[in-house]
């Protein structure tokens, strides 16, 4: 999800309105369950559905958008809202949901997540780097041409996909598609229904076809599975192999995001991609997109993302998604239904200081990516004004600014803004300014000024210090040496500032996010300025590049264990995740102030492929599991039978979430002792042992029965009980702890999160 600035989304919210038919919207219907298996007839149906509302055949044509055959059964089509209720009142119409627009949100970080050659392990060469699997992206395209998508190497392309290359605006799928890239399409039909006009490819400069013209798919694509390019970099820095996780699995671009205000993709166009790429036979969808905050209620039925993820689910495939770039405020975290595997976004060990030194020869080491010449001393300015006027941050800054001409200026600003600050080197740099130096909150997200453009992030108390030289100084002078990079100690790991954070706001007993990978200033393939070009390389930050980093790792799970339900996978990579960075440091979550990490910032740790790929334990689930959620969530009967293809009905009693058998607890509002159940699947040694250690949240008493497991050919599942009290006398916020079960070679690892709250007499 890309990080748009407010006014920016605001931009688009108005002239959304303005162009979209105030009497027609597109409309998502869901029938439910397929009556039959013949795709044809199944599309036939759809048309009468539409056709008995809106009166004939060829109206009814006219109004269709997409006919869903695949997941599940059912169409978009452009209705006004009378006859979206009508619809959604004829007899096999399970619900009717309006289409909805979403936005989209590497050298070093596999070695930092040791996945390359020199952590070359049992489970790497069993994998065989994701040869057999195939990875489908939604996102903005692809650019088939860059070296990161190179067949070389690899064999035929596996005989169960049914897939298929589209051609399109310079895209020709005889040509652009090869063993690597093996599917490629492209949906834009809804949009343009919602939008009212056909897409100007022109102006957005865009095209219509599976080709990124803005770079972000094929960046998210390479990071996932892009093939092994040697000696690359951005103008030198970060040099180094950019390669996938998956090197050798196969990739399938299916483009649902367009060019408009910074990236936008139609609900019906990405519920249409679901459905084909179920029927493509992808292993893993890969989804860098997230709805603006806050979200419907109804977030499992009213989100294109969740209702086409719970049929490729239901269908064996996992799902991958971006936590969301809103952090670092609380209840941020999108895309959270428990079929999901929602990543957060963390820094790897690489940095880039640059040296900002003073007149006084007092050098500081600040953050950045200058790759311009070293100007050597020139005058350091900081924009005063009156006392009774308000003081001038760094949004501030104005190409009027002539004073800033020849000059680099200091200037604060209170938190992490990355659109702003941008605009406003921008305009500094108009006005003829050297440079910028700004001061906030520590980040590690460093702001993709121009090349030779330097803006150091420094921290606040090291803003400070410049500021009392700049003020004791007659005639203050700096000077900025060009970025180095640097790998390794003294530098931690941190949760990103932008990261979307929880607890979970549509139901906090599921924990979100699950797990987080890098996702700070990720170095891979984008589509070059030059469309004479092959290649370029480009950093980029996001939850939509933490997100491929843990679909390129299914990818490899996915080549270990064929048999394992996306369930099993999600749960091996949540219980072995890291809890301390892969050197032992503590993990820090970027904030106001910056802390140590715990659930809500990164579920159960930084991801671990070596350790996910031999997790022992795992805590399964399918469709069953997922009803009780829906069940909990409140939705009736009717609905979920329709949903879930099969006649469901919800206990008398509602049940509870707390019970759903997550690889993790999280108990929102603990207000009398209270017990639920997991229970733990054996895929480990056959006959094994498993003891109990629990670290419980401060204040709460926690008990486990049984306390041993032992496990043997006859004996693979067992549950068990956890009761859970508190001795708080006040109500409090989360506390956090763990519950791990250990064998001595595997430690299964569950995050623990409580709430205490005191009812009021």
């Amino acid at each position: 999800m890309g990080k748009n600035s407010r006014t920016l989304l605001l931009v688009l919210v108005s002239l959304l309105l303005i162009v979209v038919d105030a009497k027609s919207s597109v409309y998502i219907v869901h029938m439910g369950k397929r009556s039959h298996d013949d795709l044809e007839l199944l599309k036939k149906t759809h048309h009468q559905v539409l056709s008995s509302v809106l009166g004939s055949q060829e109206e009814s044509t006219k109004a269709m958008v997409y006919s869903y055959k695949h997941g599940f059964s059912g169409f978009a089509a452009k209705l006004t809202e009378a006859q979206a209720q009508e619809i959604s009142e004829l007899p096999g119409v399970a619900l009717v949901i309006p289409n909805h627009l979403y936005k989209v949100q590497t050298t070093r970080s596999w070695d930092y997540l040791q996945l390359s050659s020199k952590y070359h392990t049992q489970f790497v060469q069993k994998s065989q780097l994701g040869d057999g699997a195939i990875i489908g992206l939604f996102d903005t395209g692809i650019w088939p041409e860059s070296e990161a998508f190179s067949d070389k190497n690899l064999g035929p392309i596996p005989s169960r996909w049914k897939g298929a290359c589209e051609s399109g605006e310079h895209f020709d799928k005889t040509k652009h598609c090869n063993r690597k890239l093996i599917g490629a399409r492209y949906f834009i039909k809804a949009l343009e229904a919602e939008y009212g006009n056909n897409y100007n490819t022109t102006q957005s400069k865009d095209y219509r076809s599976p080709r990124d013209s803005g770079g972000h798919g094929t960046h998210t694509s390479t990071i996932a599975a892009g093939s092994f390019v040697a000696n690359k970099s951005y103008n030198g820095l970060a040099t180094g192999t950019v390669r996938g996780g998956a090197p050798m699995a196969r990739l399938a671009m299916y483009k649902v995001c367009w060019n408009l205000f910074g990236g936008v993709c139609a609900g019906a166009d990405i519920l249409k991609a679901f459905d084909v790429a179920v029927g493509d036979g992808v292993d893993v969808i890969s989804v860098s997109i997230a709805a603006d905050i806050p979200a419907f209620p109804e977030v499992d039925t009213r989100s294109a993302i969740a209702v086409g993820s719970f049929h490729a689910v239901e269908k064996g495939v996992v799902v991958v998604c971006a936590a969301g770039n809103a952090g670092p405020s609380p209840q941020t975290v999108q895309n959270v239904s428990p079929w999901i595997l929602t990543v957060a976004a963390s820094t790897d060990d690489r940095s880039f200081p640059t040296l900002v030194t003073l007149g006084n020869n007092w050098t500081v080491a600040g953050q950045a990516m200058f790759t311009g010449s070293d100007k050597g001393f020139v005058r350091l300015v900081y924009p005063e004004v009156s006392d009774l006027e308000y003081a001038r941050d760094c949004k501030t800054l104005e190409a009027n600014d002539t004073w800033a001409a020849g000059k680099v200026v200091l200037c604060f600003t209170s938190a992490f803004h990355e659109d702003f600050i941008e605009d406003s080197a921008y305009s500094i740099r108009e006005a003829g300014a050297l440079g910028l130096i700004v001061a906030q909150n520590p980040s590690r997200s460093v702001y993709s000024c121009q090349d030779d453009f330097p803006c150091v992030q420094v921290s606040y108390d090291v803003g400070m210090k410049i500021l009392y030289y700049i003020r004791s100084t007659t005639s203050p002078q700096v000077r900025i040496s060009p970025t180095k990079t640097q790998v390794g100690k003294p530098v931690s790991t941190n949760l990103a500032y932008f990261s979307s954070r929880g607890p979970n706001p549509m139901n906090p007993a599921v924990l979100k996010p699950d797990v987080a990978a890098p996702g700070v200033n990720i170095l891979s393939a984008v589509s070059p300025s030059d469309p004479e070009k092959k290649s370029a390389f480009a950093f980029m930050s996001g939850t939509s590049m933490s997100t491929p980093h843990v679909s390129g790792i299914v990818a490899l799970l996915r080549s270990l264990h064929m048999d394992w339900s996306p369930a099993a996978i999600k749960s091996a990579i949540v219980t072995t995740a890291w809890n301390s960075d892969p050197s032992g440091e503590p993990i820090f979550a970027e904030g106001e102030p910056v802390k140590l990490a715990d659930p809500f910032d990164f579920g159960g740790g930084i991801v671990n492929f070596n350790k996910a790929a031999d997790p022992g334990l795992v805590y399964d689930m399918g469709t069953s599991d997922y009803v009780q959620y829906l069940c909990a969530m409140g939705y009736n009967n009717s609905a979920i039978s329709q949903f879930t293809e099969h006649s469901t009905s919800c206990p008398t009693k509602q049940p509870s979430a707390l019970d759903l058998n997550l690889p993790s607890i999280t108990i929102p509002s603990l207000t009398k002792p209270t017990s639920l159940t997991r229970t733990v699947k054996n895929v480990g040694k056959v006959n094994s042992r498993y003891r109990l250690v629990v670290k419980p949240p401060t204040g709460i008493r926690i008990s486990v029965k049984p306390r041993y497991l032992v496990f043997s050919s006859e004996t693979k599942t067992i549950s068990f009980t956890v009761n859970v009290s508190s001795t708080h006398h006040v109500t409090t916020g989360y506390l956090f702890g763990s519950l791990t079960w250990t064998d001595g070679v595997h430690n299964v690892r569950s995050p623990i999160s409580v709430s205490t709250e005191i009812s009021v007499s």
